[in-house]
């Protein structure tokens, strides 16, 4: 197995120490800065994005019809890095405990522990950002359903399999 870098510091100078061979699930809002994080604290082998698995089955990575196929996608790759031992971080919003499901599940197929990094930022930032980004136009409906919904099950991660 390649070496990994040592651990991080983040920006509160604590350490980010992760399982060599664990799923680790990304979960926030849109805006919430998952794919930035992702970025810069692992290889961009080991990181699966739902928006570019939507963009690998329809050329968008904004298009809501193809999300199904995205995280078939999304999937079936976790599923084989996980199969060879690879590190495999799931960069997705995952707000909602069915949307973590299959996760968790195949974290226990490979009996590896499933990791969630969780991005619980102000609504009012991620906001913020997401006006900022000109490839997003889905509107504050969105990330306040997000939000929502990543209050309610937040306390549920744990007995969810994290």
């Amino acid at each position: 197995m390649a070496e990994r870098p040592p651990p991080e510091e983040t920006s509160e100078g604590a350490r980010l120490v992760i399982p060599e061979l664990s799923p680790v699930v990304l979960i926030g809002v849109s805006s919430s800065g998952k794919s930035t994080f992702a970025r810069q604290h692992f290889r961009p082998t080991e990181v699966l994005s739902s928006d570019a698995c939507r963009a690998l089955v329809s050329d968008d990575e904004n298009s809501l019809e193809a999300t199904t196929d995205a995280f078939e996608v999304l999937h079936a790759i976790a599923a084989k890095r996980l199969a060879r031992g690879r590190l495999t971080v799931v960069d997705a919003t995952n707000v909602q405990p069915d949307a973590r499901r299959p996760l968790v599940a195949l974290a226990r197929a490979h009996y590896v522990q499933p990791v969630a990094i969780v991005f619980d930022l102000p609504e009012k930032l991620c906001q913020e950002r997401s006006r900022q980004r000109p490839d997003r136009d889905f509107g504050p409906r969105v990330i306040r359903r997000q939000a929502e919904a990543l209050r309610r099950s937040r306390r549920g991660l744990q007995r969810g399999g994290f």
